[in-house]
């Protein structure tokens, strides 16, 4: 295909994927495990805590021990660490969806954090040494106010118990983070009073914040992100209920193909059907000798769809899509194709319902939680970083009847993930460059998609120039080809050989022609895999040719004014 353009000085490709999935129901629970019907005993609270007005959190740090294996280099040695996160809502508004920012510094890796989940949605262990981490509550995930709870410590307060890993510090000094805030909108946080083994820090409502206007709701306002995935409880019986998961597309350009989409269930909860979607495993064994086995006794774990605590999840194929038994789901059964709304909006969506049984203490059909730490990946696509799920309005929905009403979720949570940019040699595909006036093609970069180190190629040599026949065979082909053109063009020839880019998509732009007044381009795409890509399109970014675009040949090309660039480049869809 070609382009006509005027003279330009960026280029950037993006292909990116995504796909939707059914909304979700929530609940309300109230623990009721069992006790002496004793009241809890209220622990002391910290003296600052008097002028707080409101949200107090503290950080304490409890004990260490030496870990083996035991070393020399002070710097190296691994100490195995305590500590309590504490956060209090001293104020008069309630707390929803708390989340706390702690600085770790030390290169910590987190191994429990009780009560409490990543925010990032990130798996323990877990380093968090270099940047911090965010910590979101779990199962308590909103704090209610003193005044409205007649003081119960158990709503207003949680303690969050804190098992991990530091390097580097010794007794007698103690390794503290370098800060603890409140990460809710709205509050601000001065900087925290530090002590040898405990810091503390009262963060107030932020007058000069002004929130989005939002109908008066008692759950968070619903956000925005690239990718968003709603969790709707449908149905609730006791010891049961009917989900859906609806995954939403709404990044301009990013896309997902054969998207596998996973969890991790957190309360003992299994999947006994699904319909619109299906896991990569069904072993009903992990059931039968497992807790639920325990619990269920006589019944048939035969037909369970997973048992998995982290089940992988992906969509039907087309053929599927009317299936009474496995099928017929709105927005389903499209093989994992997930496209963005400026390329087809009825494509931009998916969605799946199924049937999740609990275990105690949650049969009480209020009692409904829904699973933690979100992943969601596709063939070629870009990489997502999904938060925790966030309570949200019940979501609503067009009566199935035909009349003119509207049905609600029974309760709902969102699921916010963002496109994250690639990280060296962690890209999807890569871009060679050639041009009219020299017979030398600039391949991609050594390991631009990735190397393994046991490969028996130099990982830090820059690829080899190519002749431009040698784009069109496979990079494991291209060794005789690259050497010869050395040697005939006096090219430094590394030993080892660069490793190959390993990526399964590449991209070619070529300088056509330039003349006076502008220039034209030709761009040649290449799948090097056996994965079949449908609907594929390109997008290009050149900032400075943007207003003298002329038209694009072979291929349908469209100006695109996508919100996700900066705001001094535009890109065109081809």
């Amino acid at each position: 295909m070609k382009i006509a353009l005027p003279r330009a000085v960026f280029f950037a490709f993006l292909l990116a994927s995504s796909y939707s999935i059914y909304t979700s129901l929530g609940q309300d629970y109230e623990d009721r495990e069992g006790g002496d019907g004793e009241e809890e005993e209220k622990p002391a609270p910290p003296p600052a805590l008097d002028n707080c007005n409101g949200v107090f959190l503290m950080y304490a740090f409890t004990s260490r021990e030496k870990e083996y294996p035991h070393v020399k280099n002070a710097s190296a040695q691994a100490y195995a660490f305590k500590a309590t996160a504490t956060i209090l809502n001293a104020g008069s508004q309630e707390l929803k969806a708390w989340k706390m920012f702690i600085g770790f510094q030390y290169d910590e890796i987190l191994v429990l954090t009780d009560k409490a989940v990543l925010s990032d949605g990130t798996e323990l262990p877990a380093r968090v040494g270099r940047n911090g981490t965010y910590l979101s509550g779990y199962p308590q995930t909103d704090l209610k106010n003193s005044i409205e709870t007649a003081g119960d410590w158990n709503q207003i307060h949680v303690s969050v118990d804190i098992k991990g890993t530091q390097f580097g510090v010794k007794p007698p000094e103690v390794p503290m983070p370098k800060t603890i805030r409140l990460a809710n909108d709205g509050y601000k946080c001065p900087q925290p009073v530090r002590h040898k083994t405990e810091m503390h820090v009262c963060c107030i409502p932020n007058p000069k914040f002004k929130p989005k206007k939002t109908p008066p709701t008692k759950f968070l306002p619903r956000q925005d992100g690239d990718l968003l995935i709603t969790y709707d409880i449908l149905q609730a019986f006791e010891g049961k209920y009917l989900a859906q998961v609806m995954m939403d597309n709404r990044h301009p350009l990013g896309r997902l193909d054969s998207w596998n989409l996973t969890w991790e269930w957190q309360r003992g909860e299994f999947i006994y059907s699904m319909k619109g979607a299906y896991t990569h495993t069904k072993d009903p064994s992990e059931c039968i000798y497992g807790p639920a086995g325990g619990f269920y006794q006589n019944f048939d774990f035969t037909p369970v769809m997973n048992c998995q605590k982290k089940p992988i999840i992906s969509d039907l194929p087309p053929d599927r899509a009317k299936d009474d038994v496995v099928g017929n789901i709105p927005f389903c059964c499209r093989n994992g194709s997930l496209l963005p709304p400026s390329m087809d909006e009825t494509q931009s969506k998916a969605a799946f319902t199924l049937l999740v049984y609990k275990m105690p203490p949650d049969m009480n059909r209020t009692a409904l939680f829904p699973p933690q730490n979100w992943k969601i990946s596709g063939v070629v696509n870009p990489n997502y970083k999904c938060g925790a799920p966030i309570r949200v309005s019940p979501s609503e929905f067009r009566d199935t009847t035909g009349l003119d009403l509207i049905s609600t979720a029974v309760a709902s949570w969102e699921v916010v993930c963002n496109i994250n940019r690639p990280k060296s040699k962690e890209s999807r595909c890569c871009v060679s460059f050639s041009a009219f006036y020299s017979d030398t093609v600039i391949p991609c970069n050594t390991c631009s998609c990735g190397c393994d180190d046991s490969e028996a190629c130099n990982l830090d040599a820059p690829a080899l120039l190519l002749p431009s026949e040698a784009l069109l065979i496979p990079f494991e082909n291209r060794t005789a080809k690259a050497k010869a053109w050395a040697k005939i063009k006096h090219y430094d020839v590394p030993n080892p050989l660069p490793c190959g880019d390993n990526c399964g998509m590449s991209i070619n732009w070529h300088i056509n022609s330039d003349y006076r007044k502008g220039w034209t381009a030709r761009i040649t795409i290449f799948n090097w895999q056996s994965y079949i890509f449908k609907d594929w399109f390109v997008a290009i970014q050149i900032p400075n040719a943007y207003n003298g675009y002329e038209n694009v040949y072979s291929f349908n090309g469209t100006r695109c004014r996508c919100s996700t660039t900066p705001s001094s480049s535009k890109a065109y869809q081809v």
